[in-house]
This record gives C-alpha cells, structure tokens and sequence, in this order.
C-alpha cells in the first residue's frame, strides 16, 4: 500500500493517534499542526487524501481546503468539533469530500478514508477516452473537463459524479444511488453530500455555459440532460 495521508491537527495527541492508526494500516503518513504548515506539505508531500481539522492556527482549515481546491484533486475528509449543520454544509461547499464531527471513532474514519482512496483510484472503462455531451467533454485518462474548449478544475468526487451522469445520459440517479455509486457502500454520509456536490459542479458548469446539463428529478434526484 503506497497511498500517503497528511494528517491536519493542532491537537497533538488527535494528530498522532490518527497517524498511529493509519500507519498500522500500511498508509505513508505526514503531519501537520497548523494550516500554513499543511498547505508547505501539500506541495512537498504530495499526499493522496488529507484529513483536515476546521479550527487550525494561522490558517483555518476552511481557507485551506478552499486553497487546495483551487490548485489540485486530492480528497479531503474535514474534521470539526461543531455540530451546526452550517459548518458541514461550508466544509462541503469549499470542497471537502467527507466530513465528521468530533469526537468520532477511528474505524470509522479509516473506512471512510478506505472508500475515499478506492473510489479514486477506480478506473472507469469506455470504448472512447473522450466522453461528450453538447459543450462539455471529459478526457478520461487526464481526468481533464472542458467546458467550450476551456478547462474547468472538479474535486475528486465532484469529477466522479459528473463522469457517472455524463456515462448515463438521462438516466434518473436517486441521492442514495449516487453515495452508493460515487462514495461507496461504507460511505457515511447523508443526501445532503449529493445535493452540495451537484449545486458546485452546476455552478462551475453555469461559468462557462448557458445550457441546464444536470437537473434535479422532484423527489427522486438527479440526471443528465442529453444535448
């Protein structure tokens, strides 16, 4: 096992007991204490996934999520001692793929860090490398969208997402289909996780088109509209 997780606490005795359990588990494990730290190991680390405590200093770990995000795919579950759905919504809405409240149990944050790592590295095959619909083409061996021929950046999960509607033209996806398809069978999550990432990838879709690609199935979920 090769995959490397940065571990992101400033609760020293969080921080190690994560990185205990994750390299008992054959993962390669970096730490750091703060944000400005984090975002240093990001670039030198160069990790697979990150987990993520919201409350950091220097930097929080909203301001950092939203800088990854910006630069690279790397899946990020958020730590967060809040309750307040609000902070889990904004954690979802900068691009953070999971999240969970502390305290939690740490054989749930390492099934929910083994569904993140296998969901992205699954390898979807297609007779074409280039799946189209109307403005919008994914490059399946980049894992590269374009939008009118210019490149727009998706989260890990919110690429998967796009990637399974686009290989369904029309086909209705119900919330709890698409944590099981996307996330995975062990994924903890609610609905709420499918309607943040669906309303992100709509907006950076709008950024470049006029065209209504994904639209919601009253109380049913979500497809892909055929251009």
């Amino acid at each position: 096992m090769n995959e490397k997780i940065l571990v992101v606490d400033d609760e020293r005795s969080i921080n190690d007991l994560i990185r205990l359990d994750l390299e008992f588990e054959g993962y390669a494990v970096e730490s750091a204490f703060d944000g400005q730290e984090a975002l240093e190991k990001v670039d030198s680390f160069n990790p697979d996934l990150i987990i993520l405590d919201v409350m950091l200093p220097k930097i929080n770990g909203f301001d950092v999520c939203k800088k990854v995000n910006m630069e690279k795919s790397i899946p990020i579950i958020l730590l967060t001692a809040k309750t307040d759905v609000i902070d889990r919504v904004l954690g979802l809405e900068l691009g953070a793929d999971d999240y969970l409240s502390k305290p939690f149990d740490n054989r749930e944050l390492l099934a929910r860090v083994k569904a993140l790592l296998r969901r992205s590295q699954v390898v979807v095959k297609h007779e074409t490398d280039v799946l189209k619909n109307g403005e919008i083409s994914l490059t399946l061996n980049e894992r590269k969208v374009l939008i009118n021929n210019q490149e727009i950046h998706l989260t890990p999960k919110e690429y998967e997402l796009l990637l399974l509607l686009i290989s369904n033209l029309e086909q209705v996806f119900s919330r709890e289909n698409l944590l099981e398809k996307v996330w995975g069978y062990d994924y903890f999550g609610d609905t709420r996780t499918v309607d943040m990432h669906i309303q992100r990838i709509r907006k950076k879709i709008a950024d470049h088109s006029d065209q209504d690609y994904i639209q919601t199935v009253f109380g049913v979920g979500y497809k892909m509209r055929n251009f």
